[in-house]
């Protein structure tokens, strides 16, 4: 591939940008519907899980396959492939019948969005083969994928304060029509010159490890262990990812070069990113439902109350480079994972009517620091890895991203609606149906309250948001220790190392690599 102008390289960087804020806002968008789809679907508890969890389990499970895929077939028609299966899957899913179907959507969104996320990262890699510029790139980009995700719930309230919950899947086609149009005319194609084989044991494994170890993961939280599935579920995920590394280790060309955990820029970024991320999306989830069922926003106003989350998330995104000169990486990605531990620990101290401006603190603080965590990592990852394989390295960093993304759910999630289904106390005459359709939720417990008399709605109602608050407390404590975990691993592993992009121990070892 010739070398791109400066004209083409960041025009086609705005086209990549477009790309990674559709998928990145589509993990989120559907936090504020979910009390719309209880109303209108009527799933289960576990069917409400599901819905927030199919797309990034799918996509967490696929994403290293499709890096490696992209790295063969090309970036660039992979990703144009991927953007027009997106918009299939998002016709699919806003007119989804029923539950099953909206779980079924979700998941094919997730397998056309892992053919779209490491073709951008791989694809900047190629456009901008200076450090200087790919770190500034890399920080954009970031700040994109970031930024999409905390504007997901302020997109979607706008959207149902005047239409129905299938709109926030619409919003996708335009979108996706312009990312075809655009991509096929500015973007390079680029692709390893000696791929070898994309072998299909390999995506089989990958994609059963992941989704059999977060399901354990899921269930356990909200059931305990005492199941046979659990037990079941992650030993059988286990047994897939350790053939799998095992397989990887024997192939000429496998699908994730596992010896790159070797170093530790590598596991440090990687980790980071999982980590934050299971307490960003989990506590998204979760407030999101807080806002509008326990303090009676309206879609647009919850939408708007996380929009300081969005705000710190570009700016943190922006400013990383500048962070990581100044201070160096080792320094900033653990201050930031700090940070994020306090604001999200903040939530552990929510009651039903504590001053919005708490909430507003919070989000600022964490929806900042995750900006840096996550475009940091990018960068250490892309740092770490050969040209040649950037597809499948950037892979695992939008791995760690996604399956953050479907941790945090499925187990703040499930905390909660453990938390909640046991603090719930339904007042004495209650039918049982009523009573069990209560237990499942809190959008549930409102929707049966509106078909009861108010002698018994109106306790009924209390209990719940109670109870949930009580779940949401813990949740924020519980992902607050796992950040404070995250910061101390960085820090221990980012001792002494240094390299492209970012430095981890002088800040003056940066300058000559990450722009200002």
């Amino acid at each position: 591939m010739s070398t791109p102008t400066a004209r083409q390289r960041w025009t086609g960087l705005a086209v990549l940008v477009l790309a990674v804020t559709v998928v990145a806002l589509d993990a989120t968008v559907l936090s504020l519907a979910i009390p719309s789809i209880s109303e209108t679907l009527r799933p289960t508890g576990t069917q409400l899980l599901w819905i927030g969890d199919s797309y990034s389990f799918v996509l967490a499970g696929l994403l290293v396959s499709m890096g490696a895929l992209s790295d063969r077939i090309g970036r660039k028609r992979l990703l144009l492939a991927g953007s027009a299966a997106f918009g299939a899957a998002s016709l699919l899913a806003a007119y989804a019948p029923g539950p099953g179907w909206l779980i079924l959507a979700r998941a094919l969104l997730g397998v056309a969005g892992a053919t779209i996320m490491p073709s951008t990262l791989s694809l900047i890699r190629g456009l901008f083969p200076d450090d200087r510029e790919r770190a500034t790139a890399i920080g954009i980009w970031g700040a994109a994928a970031t930024a999409g995700a905390a504007l997901g719930p302020v997109v979607g309230g706008a959207l149902l304060e005047h239409f129905w919950w299938g709109s926030v899947f619409l919003m996708n086609i335009p979108v996706l029509v312009l990312l075809l149009g655009l991509g096929a005319w500015l973007l390079p194609e680029s692709k390893d010159p000696k791929p070898g084989r994309w072998d299909v044991p390999s995506v089989v494994l990958s994609l059963a490890g992941v989704i059999g170890v977060v399901y354990a993961v899921k269930e356990a939280a909200a059931h305990g262990v005492g199941r046979w599935d659990v037990p079941v579920a992650f030993l059988l995920g286990a047994a897939a990812l350790t053939g799998f590394v095992r397989r990887q280790l024997r192939l000429e060309t496998p699908l994730l070069d596992v010896r790159l955990f070797r170093d530790r820029r590598f596991t440090a970024a990687v980790s980071a990113s999982l980590i934050s991320l299971v307490g960003l999306s989990g506590v998204i989830f979760v407030v999101s439902q807080y806002l509008q069922l326990v303090r009676g926003y309206q879609p647009l106003q919850a939408g708007l109350a996380e929009l300081p989350a969005f705000a710190g998330s570009v700016v943190g995104g922006l400013l990383t480079a500048r962070f990581a000169r100044r201070f160096g990486a080792r320094a900033a990605l653990t201050a930031c994972l700090l940070a994020m531990g306090l604001g999200v620990g903040a939530l552990g101290f929510l009651q039903q009517d504590t001053t919005y401006l708490l909430l507003a603190a919070s989000f600022l603080l964490v929806g900042t620091a995750e900006g840096v965590v996550y475009t940091l990592g990018a960068d250490l990852v892309l740092g770490a890895a050969p040209a040649d394989k950037a597809g499948a390295a950037s892979a695992v960093s939008e791995t760690a991203y996604e399956l953050g993304t479907a941790l945090g759910i499925a187990l703040v999630g499930s905390v909660v609606g453990s938390i909640y289904a046991d603090g719930l106390s339904v007042p004495a005459g209650t039918d049982p149906a009523a009573a069990a359709r209560a237990g499942e939720s809190l959008g549930a417990a409102v929707e049966t309250a509106r078909g009861l008399a108010p002698e018994v709605a109106q306790p009924l109602l209390s209990s719940a948001k109670e109870a949930f608050v009580g779940g949401m407390n813990s949740a924020g404590l519980l992902a607050a220790v796992l950040l404070v975990g995250a910061a101390v691993t960085a820090w221990r592993l980012l001792r002494g190392s240094a390299g492209p992009g970012a430095a981890a121990e002088e800040p003056a070892e940066v300058s000559e690599q990450v722009p200002v």
